[in-house]
Order: structure tokens, then C-alpha cells, then sequence
């Protein structure tokens, strides 16, 4: 069917629309990224050398740890959707413990856990993989930060990696968060979709966590399934091969 001059135009005013978007995204990360990166350094040096603080003082500055990690943990996810949509996600497959990947995660996350007063649990079976390692660690990250910003004060969040079958690695991460509305489970991997849940701590939410955990996931060849219970919290499985070309 040939295309109308209209529909024509349309499209390539939606074309340029989309090139207009990306190039946003890529303003944003590039040149607000560097900023928050260094008044990130700043707020964590305070805080090694801040013996002299008061309570009052030192209180501000985990606010602001907290402000600025959520800032840079939602220019990730702008950085990782570009480069989704734009099919620039290359594998590099390596050999590594999943043990390790584990112990890093939870680095990655114990401050901020800490600084919401909830506990982080962690376990890993000793597995050996040879896949994209930073694939998996995004997909891994963007489930927990979603796991901590969903969670009370109190509450527990448990990250456990096991064999699940023959040549089959699986990472759960499970909160005692506020779970999703059974009409949401649908939707739960949708860009931007956002939920009726709020975050806990006053952080930001693109909607983009979940997309990009099963793009990723999907990249080294798995899945992820979630196990809901509304009001309780939910339990997110990923699985991928121990092995990929």
C-alpha cells in the first residue's frame, strides 16, 4: 500500500522526534552524570572525616547520600534504556563465581540499605558461569534498588543464588515490600510503567527498573518470573544459563 504524503511526514516527524528524545537522554547522562558523581565523592568524604558532626548534621548528610545515589541510580537506567532501544548492548561473556557477583551486590547496596534501616541478606551457592557479567549485574541491581526503594524502615530484603536445574543459575531477590495489585502483574516489565506503590524513602521512579532487568536478563539467554503477594511483597527470579557463546 503506498504510503500518503501525510502519513509520510508523520513518520518522519516521529523519526525525529525519537532522535530528539535519545539525544536528551545522552545530554543527561554525559553532562548531569559528572556533577552528581563528584558531589557524590564529596558527601561520602564528609562523612569519613565528619568525627566533629552533630547528630543533627550527620543526619543531612546520609539525606543527601541518599538524594544523590537515587540520582544517579535513575541517569543508569535512562543510560541503559538508550542503549537498549538502540540495540548497543554487546556481549562480552567472562568466567566468574557467582559468589562474587553476590558479594559485590551487596556492596554495591549495604550503605543505602543501611541508611533506610533495613537488613540485607544475602547467600550464593558456588556456581560457575561464563556469561556477560555486567548483564547480569544490572538486572540484579535494578531489582534490588527497586526491592530497598519499596521497603519500610525495619523490613528484610534476602538475595539468594542457586542452582535451579543442570546448566541453570538463579538469583532471587525477596522484599517484605508492599507487592503489586494483581491487575499490575501484567504489566510489570513495561517502560515506564509505575505502580500503585510508592517509594518508602522519597526516591525518584522512572519506570524503567523492571524493563531493563529483563532486557538484560534476556540478553544472556533467561527470564525472570515474580512471585506476588500484595500487601506482603514480591519475590523476583532470575534464571540464565551457566554458559553462553
Amino acid at each position: 500500500m503506498a504510503v500518503t504524503p501525510d502519513i509520510e511526514e508523520l513518520l518522519q516527524q516521529l523519526e525525529e522526534l525519537q532522535k530528539e528524545k535519545l539525544q536528551l537522554i545522552s545530554i543527561v547522562s554525559h553532562d548531569i552524570k559528572s556533577p552528581l558523581n563528584r558531589l557524590y565523592a564529596l558527601i561520602q568524604l564528609m562523612q569519613l572525616v565528619g568525627d566533629n558532626l552533630t547528630s543533627e548534621q550527620q543526619d543531612y548528610l546520609e539525606k543527601m547520600h541518599l538524594v544523590v545515589a537515587d540520582g544517579l541510580d535513575m541517569i543508569r537506567n535512562l543510560v541503559d534504556y538508550r542503549n537498549i532501544e538502540n540495540n548497543r548492548i554487546d556481549l562480552l561473556p567472562e568466567d566468574f563465581n557467582i559468589q562474587s557477583l553476590i558479594q559485590q551486590t551487596v556492596k554495591n547496596f549495604s550503605g543505602i540499605a543501611d541508611k533506610k534501616r533495613i537488613t540485607l541478606l544475602a547467600e550464593s551457592e558456588n556456581i560457575k558461569l561464563h556469561t556477560d557479567r555486567q548483564c547480569l549485574q544490572r538486572a540484579v541491581d535494578a531489582i534490588l534498588s527497586n526491592a530497598l526503594k519499596f521497603s519500610f524502615e525495619g523490613k528484610k530484603v534476602w538475595l539468594r543464588a542457586y542452582q535451579s536445574k543442570p546448566g541453570m543459575v538463579a538469583i532471587t531477590i525477596r522484599d517484605e515490600a508492599q507487592g503489586f495489585k494483581p491487575d499490575e502483574l501484567p504489566h510489570l516489565f513495561e517502560r515506564f510503567r509505575k505502580f500503585s506503590a510508592r517509594t518508602t524513602g522519597g526516591e525518584s521512579s522512572t519506570g524503567l527498573g523492571l524493563f531493563i532487568a529483563k532486557k538484560m536478563t534476556e540478553k544472556i539467554g533467561g527470564n525472570i518470573i515474580c512471585k506476588n503477594e500484595e500487601g506482603v511483597g514480591a519475590a523476583f527470579t532470575i534464571e540464565v544459563p551457566t554458559s553462553v557463546a
